[in-house]
C-alpha cells in the first residue's frame, strides 16, 4: 500500500448514529432501487420461491474521496477508449492473428467453419476453449455473411489511483485495471448511490461531525443510468423502419436467477418513460424458445405472456452470454449463433466480445508494443491512452514472455504482479505469492490463457460497507470505473470486418465506484466482495 493522500477519514461514528444511518439508507434504498435479489446464503431459496424479495445492494455508508485531477482525466479520455475498441473490433485482420495464436492451437479451417454440425462437437483444443468456441461463432456468421454492419458498445474503463513517491512529492494518476465490452455492470445502481450519499448529506443524517467533513460542492452526482438507455436508443433508431411491419422493440438478455434485476431495470424504465422505446428481458437460456429468424434473418421475439403480438427487435443487449457458466448445452451455443445470425444490432457484437478479452489488453500495453498506433493515429491521445496502461505481460514463448516467467515463477518478483485468465469477467484471479504456486500446478501450454500484470499501488482509505444488513469497517480501496457509449458502423465488405465506416454517437456516459476491503482482492460487488459508492473530490 502507498503513502497517504488524504485526510483522516471518515469521522468515527457511535453506534446510535451508526444505526441510524444504516437504517436511513435501508429505507431510502429499497424506496429507490438501490437493491439486489438476496444471495441464497441471506435467504434460503426455500423461503423465497418465487424470487420476491429484495434487499439493500452492498453500498458505501459514507462516499469516498477521490483526486479531482484522476476524475477529470478518465473522463477526458474515454472517448479515445471508445473509439479504440470500435477500431479493434472492426480489424479483423488484427484481431485474428491474436485470437488463433494465443488462444486456438490450430487455426479455424474453412472445411470446420461450413460443416452443418452443433458447436459443441467441434473439437476445440485450445488453451481457452471458450474463448475458441466465441472465434467459431463468427467464423461461421462471416461464412454465410453478416447482415447488419452497426455495433452498440456500452463499455466501462475501470482504474485505480496510482501513488508514487518522487523527490519533489507525491504525484497520482490512474492505471487501467480492464476494460469491459459486455455487460458493463452497476450504472443503475451508480446513479442511485450518488443520490443517496447526497440525501444523507441534505437531510442531516450525517451527524455534524461527518458532514462537516463532506462539501456539497464535492459529491459527484452519476447520470450513468439515464445515459446508457440512450445509447440503446441511438441504437434503436439507427436500425430504422426495418424489414416488416410489426412493432419495435430492444432485448434484454438476462441470466436466470438474475440477482442484479434493478440495477438492469434503471436502464430499462428509461428507454419507455424517456424514449417511448419498448424492452422486454429475455433469459439467455429461453432464446431458442421465444425467438426465431424469418427469411430476411430478423429476429422475431414472441413474448410468452403476449403470444398475439410478436415484435421485431432491433437491439440485442447482453447481460448475460459473457461466462462460460452461461453455455452449459449445445442448445447455449446455438443461441449465440441464432443471435449473431441476426439483422439486430448487438451491444456487443461477437467481435466486439472478443476484443474485451485481457489478451487484447496485454497487447496494448506490453512495455514498446506498437500496436496501440495502428488504431489511435494521433500521437497525442495515443500517448494519454499509454500513460493509463500499467505494464502487461504474455505467459508465451515471445521475448516478453519469457521475462514474464521469470518475474511470475520468483517469489519475490512475483509479489509486484496479478495474474488474470485472459477472457472476459473478474472473479478468477490469482495475486502475489499464489501465482509460482498456481502455474507450476497447471500445465505449461495452458499459460498462454494468462496475463501478468504489474499490481497497482492505490493510497490508503477507510470508510464503512453496509453488506446484508451488517456493517463492515475498516481500510478500503476505490475502483473507479467510466462508462462509455460508441454506435459505429463496419466496413463488411465480402464478410470480413475492415475497419470503421463510420461512427454516429460517441461519448462518456457517467461513473462507478466500487469500494471493497483492502483485504479482499476482488471487486465485483455482485460477487459478494466491494460494495457501489461515490465520489467525493478532493484536490491532492
Amino acid at each position: 500500500m502507498s503513502r497517504d493522500i488524504y485526510p483522516d477519514y471518515p469521522p468515527k461514528v457511535d453506534e446510535v448514529q451508526a444505526a441510524h444511518i444504516v437504517n436511513a439508507i435501508q429505507d431510502w434504498s429499497i424506496a429507490h432501487g438501490l437493491a439486489v435479489r438476496p444471495p441464497p446464503s441471506f435467504v434460503q431459496p426455500s423461503q423465497d420461491p418465487n424470487t420476491s424479495l429484495a434487499i439493500t445492494a452492498p453500498v458505501t455508508l459514507f462516499p469516498s474521496p477521490f483526486p479531482r485531477n484522476c476524475l477529470e482525466n478518465a473522463l477526458a479520455i474515454q472517448k479515445s477508449y471508445n473509439e479504440l475498441y470500435a477500431r479493434i473490433a472492426s480489424d479483423e485482420a488484427w484481431l485474428r492473428p491474436i485470437v488463433e495464436q494465443y488462444v486456438l492451437t490450430s487455426s479455424l479451417s474453412p472445411e470446420r467453419v461450413t460443416q452443418n454440425v452443433k458447436l459443441t462437437s467441434v473439437r476445440l483444443t485450445g488453451v481457452d476453449d471458450f474463448t475458441a468456441a466465441l472465434w467459431n461463432v463468427h467464423e461461421k456468421v462471416k461464412a454465410e455473411g453478416y447482415v447488419q454492419d452497426l455495433s452498440l458498445g456500452l463499455f466501462r474503463s475501470d482504474y485505480m489511483v496510482d501513488v508514487e513517491s518522487e523527490t519533489k512529492g507525491t504525484t497520482t494518476s490512474i492505471k487501467q485495471v480492464e476494460f469491459n465490452t459486455i455487460a458493463s455492470s452497476f450504472g443503475g445502481l451508480s446513479t442511485q448511490v450518488s443520490a443517496l450519499h447526497d440525501f444523507l448529506l441534505a437531510s442531516g443524517v450525517y451527524p455534524p461531525k461527518v458532514a462537516s467533513t463532506i462539501k456539497p460542492e464535492s459529491l459527484l452526482r452519476s447520470s450513468s443510468s439515464k445515459l446508457l438507455a440512450s445509447g440503446l436508443a441511438e441504437a434503436h433508431k439507427a436500425y430504422g423502419s426495418g424489414t416488416t411491419s410489426l412493432p419495435k422493440c430492444v432485448i434484454f438478455l438476462v441470466q436466470k436467477p438474475e440477482r442484479n434485476v434493478f440495477d438492469q431495470r434503471h436502464l430499462e424504465y428509461p428507454l419507455l418513460y424517456t424514449h417511448n422505446i419498448r424492452a422486454f428481458r429475455l433469459p439467455f437460456a429461453d432464446v431458442l424458445v421465444h425467438t426465431k429468424l424469418d427469411d430476411n434473418r430478423t429476429l422475431i421475439y414472441t413474448p410468452p405472456h403476449s403470444p398475439e403480438t410478436p415484435y421485431e427487435v432491433t437491439t440485442l443487449y447482453f447481460r448475460a452470454g459473457y461466462s462460460p457458466d452461461d453455455y452449459t448445452s449445445a442448445g447455449a451455443w446455438d443461441a449465440r449463433l441464432h443471435l449473431e445470425r441476426s439483422r439486430a444490432i448487438k451491444c456487443p457484437s461477437i467481435l466486439t466480445h472478443l476484443s474485451g478479452a485481457k489478451k487484447i489488453q496485454q497487447v496494448l500495453a506490453t512495455p514498446s508494443s506498437p500496436h496501440l498506433s495502428r488504431f489511435i493515429s494521433d500521437k497525442t491521445v495515443s500517448e494519454r491512452l499509454r500513460s493509463t496502461f500499467a505494464p502487461i505481460y504474455p505467459l508465451d514463448s515471445s521475448e516478453a514472455g519469457q521475462e514474464a516467467e521469470k518475474l511470475a515463477l520468483d517469489a519475490s518478483s512475483a509479489e509486484r504482479f496479478v495474474l488474470k485468465p485472459q477472457r472476459e469477467g473478474g472473479g478468477n484471479n490469482i495475486y502475489r505469492g499464489k501465482i509460482p504456486g498456481f502455474l507450476k500446478s497447471i500445465p505449461k501450454e495452458n499459460w498462454p490463457a494468462y496475463i501478468l500484470m504489474e499490481m497497482i499501488n492505490p493510497p490508503p482509505l477507510r470508510n464503512a460497507i453496509l453488506r446484508n444488513g451488517e456493517v463492515q469497517k475498516g481500510g478500503v480501496i476505490g475502483e473507479l470505473g467510466i462508462y462509455g457509449i460508441v454506435l459505429w458502423r463496419s466496413n463488411v465488405e465480402g464478410g470480413d470486418h475492415e475497419g470503421v465506416k463510420e461512427v454516429l454517437v460517441n461519448r462518456d456516459a457517467g461513473y462507478l465506484l466500487r469500494t471493497k476491503g483492502d483485504t479482499s482482492e476482488e471487486g465485483g460487488v455482485a460477487a459478494g466482495f466491494g460494495a457501489v459508492d461515490s465520489v467525493m473530490l478532493v484536490d491532492v
